[in-house]
């Protein structure tokens, strides 16, 4: 190990006490970008991670374009003849659900075990606590950055991005580099690094569906008319197959990575009841991460509790598409909407309100920069050697901004593990991984400085 990893690495140690504060005030603002109620919160989040960024000696901005979420833009010039990185996270959350499912209060850090529990504490603030550990770690050591740096944290990627492709456009100039780092994905375990070389798109829509002009009693009219839940149900069951494959047609998939993923890991990561089998076809990280998969993920209907013995005239459904690599998720969306219209049963009336689409991105992840990252993770995971993973969630910047930018390499990575529980109840961070990350992202600024 060189004296100058060792003063990297006791530079982020020293400064990690102040980072996880940082960390812990972030996570206290509940900027919810899917709630109108939040928008104040949303604004307040920009500028806590902009007053942080700017004490760095970063020149900030928060910027909004066409009524967007505010983006916070900072940067430090690069010294002559030196790269440009782009450092990327979010600062928006997901919405807590049901606060029962809470151990904790979802807006409260909490220490328990290994983790740091609250909602955004690793998706993603945590990425931006681990920015802000790197830039300061050689503000420590060095007195400056080694390289040009410039961060962009968004306000609106938990809902998609909508205006994405409006902001790239404006501000095109300003986020050009030569090396970008998403930290928003997840390594392959505790103690294993990973660099993510492949995402599923995202495209959703709301199906709803009417049988009748009005609701009338089941009693006198069951068995005659069909009412538009159970009508909805038996169309919703058609987007899958007996084996639970997707079964809309005109979807691509693909081979995935050859990477055993154990059952008795999987099983007990996932959360899925003892007894319950599976869906699909093909080895698991194919099902994960290179096919497309299709989930109900909300119904309009009345509650059991306020359920009369009425025939519905009309029921909706969300339903969220993932699109596998090599696919468009425009044509991916114009698939699930066809096979809804065309399966409709008993000739019921269906409408398709299409949602967002967020594009799949395969990344070739060979060259200097992933070089320099394999390097600089393996040094902070004492020795591991980083995996080349795919992932099934979706993050829309990556394929707007390769397209923008094509010749930016673009490393993919981030703080969670396979128990992170990202929009769900009880996210957590681990705070060992998170400390791991912090050194790793040190290193690559140097490594990439020194290409």
């Amino acid at each position: 190990m060189s004296d100058h990893t060792d003063l990297i690495r006791d530079a982020v140690t020293q400064l990690l006490p102040q980072v996880r504060a940082d960390l812990e005030d972030l996570v206290r603002i509940p900027s919810v970008s899917a709630s109108p109620d939040h928008a104040d919160d949303v604004q307040r989040s920009a500028e806590a991670t902009a007053e942080l960024l700017r004490a760095e000696g970063l020149e900030v901005e928060i910027l909004t374009v066409d009524g967007g979420a505010p983006a916070v833009l900072a940067s430090s010039a690069a010294p002559e003849g030196r790269p440009t990185i782009l450092l990327y996270a979010h600062h928006d959350v997901q919405p807590v659900g049901d606060r029962a499912d809470w151990e904790s209060e979802p807006f409260e850090p909490t220490e328990r075990g290994e983790r740091l529990y609250g909602r955004g504490a690793a998706d993603d603030k945590a990425g931006i606590a681990a920015h802000l550990a790197a830039i300061r770690a050689h503000r420590q050591v060095h007195g400056d950055l080694p390289l040009g740096v410039t961060v962009l944290v968004e306000g609106e990627e938990e809902i998609g991005s909508p205006t994405l492709a409006a902001f790239l456009d404006a501000h095109r100039d300003r986020l050009a580099a030569d090396v970008m780092v998403i930290a928003d994905s997840t390594n392959w375990d505790i103690g294993v690094p990973a660099l993510t070389t492949s995402l599923r798109g995202l495209a959703d829509c709301v199906v709803e569906l009417r049988t009748l002009d009005h609701a009338v009693h089941s009693g006198i009219w069951g068995g005659l008319v069909p009412d538009a839940l159970t009508s909805l149900v038996r169309l919703l069951a058609t987007l899958h197959d007996e084996t639970g494959a997707v079964a809309v047609e005109g979807l691509a998939s693909g081979p995935a990575a050859d990477v055993d993923y154990p059952e008795e890991r999987w099983r007990a990561e996932s959360g899925i009841l003892d007894g319950v089998g599976t869906l699909g076809r093909g080895s698991v990280v194919e099902r994960l991460w290179t096919q497309p998969a299709i989930s109900v993920i909300a119904l309009d209907a009345p509650r059991v509790a306020d359920a009369s013995n009425t025939l519905l005239p009309v029921a909706r459904a969300k339903v969220s598409l993932r699109v596998a690599p090599g696919d468009d998720a425009d044509s991916a969306l114009d698939a699930l909407t066809r096979h809804l219209e065309q399966h409709a049963p008993y000739g019921a009336q269906v409408t398709v309100s299409p949602g967002d689409t967020g594009q799949p991105i395969s990344i070739d992840a060979q060259g200097p920069a992933f070089d320099a990252a394999r390097s600089a993770f393996a040094e902070a995971w004492d020795g591991t050697q980083p995996v080349d993973m795919g992932i099934g969630g979706s993050i829309p910047f990556i394929a707007a901004f390769t397209e923008a930018f094509p010749d930016t390499a673009v490393l993919v990575t981030g703080v969670e593990d396979p128990d992170t529980r990202a929009h769900g109840a009880n996210e957590g961070l681990h705070l060992a991984e998170f400390e791991r990350v912090c050194l790793a992202e040190a290193l690559l600024l140097q490594r990439v400085a020194d290409l």
